[in-house]
C-alpha cells in the first residue's frame, strides 16, 4: 500500500500495516482524520484505562459518515492464496457489528472479496462509519493501492464511537429498520429526550414488555461487539423529556432503536467515561456486575 504522505504518526500506522502482512493477519481500515487515539481505540476496556494518556493513539469517527473503498491497482496473487475482502461492519472474536438481525444484507453478502468479484467490482460502500479490510499476500513484489472516500449518511444508522464521551442524536425516518450506537467504553450515559412520532408528553415509562409496541429504546451491555448478544438493561416505549441516567461498567454499551416504520422516532443521549473509583464502585454492586462475569 502507498502512503504518500510520512508524519511520525502515520509511519507508525504504515508499520503496523507492514507488520499484519507479514504476520498475514488483517487490519481494519477507516476512513477518519488522524488523531493520537487511533491504534489503540479497539483494545479491552482494562488495558485502555492502563496506557499512559500521552503514548494514546487515536482519531475521532465521524457518525454520519459512510466509507467507500476504492480499487486503484491490485498485484496480487489470487490463485497462490492471496485475497483482499472488503467487510461491511466489524468484527471481532467472531462477532460481528451491526449484528445479522440489524444489518440489511444477508452474512455473506457482508464479505466483497476482490478476488471473486475482480474488476467487475472497482469499489465497495459501507453501510454504516465503520468497515474492514481484510488482506493475505503470500509473496514479496505483490501489492494494493485503495483509495477511501468518505460520504455524509443524513440518517446514520449502526453508529461506533471511539470517543470515550460525547452526545448524539439517533433518528429514524419512518423507515422499519433497527439502529444502534455502540459505545466501546464503560460509561455513565444520560438519555434526555425519547420521542416517538404523535405520541408525545406522556411520562417515560421502561417496562420489559416494550417490544410488543414495535417501536422502542434499548439500553445494552456487554463485552462483545454482536448486540444480539448483549444484556438488555432497560426498554423505553414511551415518549419522554427529562434525564434518566445510568452507569453500565462493560466495555460496549449500546442504545439501540427499533423502528417499525410507522412513525419518525428520535432519541438523544449524552455519555462520559468511568473512573476507576466508579468502576469499582460498579464490580462491587451485585445488580451490575454482570458485565464483569460475562
Amino acid at each position: 500500500m502507498r502512503i504518500m504522505e510520512r508524519t511520525f504518526r502515520e509511519q507508525l500506522f504504515f508499520l503496523v500495516l507492514c507488520l499484519s502482512v507479514l504476520k498475514g493477519d488483517s487490519r481494519y481500515i477507516e476512513n477518519n482524520e488522524i488523531s493520537k487515539d487511533e491504534l489503540f481505540s479497539f483494545l479491552n476496556s482494562q488495558l485502555r484505562r492502563d496506557i499512559p494518556e500521552e503514548l494514546m493513539y487515536r482519531r475521532p469517527l465521524q457518525p454520519d459518515e459512510v466509507i467507500t473503498v476504492d480499487y486503484d491497482s491490485v498485484d496480487i496473487d489470487c490463485r497462490g492464496g492471496d485475497f483482499i475482502t472488503v467487510f461491511d461492519g466489524w468484527v471481532m472474536k467472531g462477532e460481528k457489528f451491526p449484528s445479522s438481525q440489524d444489518h440489511q444484507l444477508a452474512p455473506h453478502e457482508r464479505y466483497v472479496d476482490y478476488c471473486d468479484s475482480g474488476s467487475a467490482r472497482r469499489s465497495v460502500r459501507s453501510s454504516q462509519n465503520v468497515a474492514m479490510i481484510f488482506f493475505r499476500i503470500h509473496n514479496a513484489g505483490s501489492s494494493f493501492t485503495l483509495t477511501l472516500r468518505k460520504h455524509i449518511n443524513p440518517f446514520p444508522c449502526n453508529v461506533i464511537s471511539q470517543s470515550p464521551e460525547g452526545s448524539y442524536t439517533m433518528v429514524s425516518p419512518q423507515q422499519h429498520r433497527n439502529c444502534s450506537f455502540s459505545i466501546i467504553y464503560p460509561v455513565e450515559i444520560d438519555i434526555s429526550e425519547f420521542s416517538l412520532g404523535h405520541f408525545n408528553n406522556f411520562p417515560k415509562r421502561s417496562a420489559p414488555g416494550c417490544g410488543e409496541s414495535g417501536d422502542y429504546v434499548q439500553l445494552l451491555g456487554g463485552n462483545g461487539i454482536d448486540t444480539s448478544k448483549l444484556l438488555p438493561i432497560t426498554d423505553l416505549c414511551i415518549s419522554f423529556i427529562g434525564p434518566t441516567h445510568m452507569k453500565i461498567g462493560c466495555d460496549n454499551t449500546v442504545v439501540r432503536m427499533v423502528s417499525s416504520g410507522k412513525f419518525v422516532s428520535r432519541v438523544s443521549f449524552s455519555y462520559r467515561l468511568l473512573d476507576s473509583q466508579e468502576l469499582q464502585t460498579i464490580k462491587l454492586n451485585n445488580v451490575e456486575d454482570f458485565c464483569f462475569n460475562n
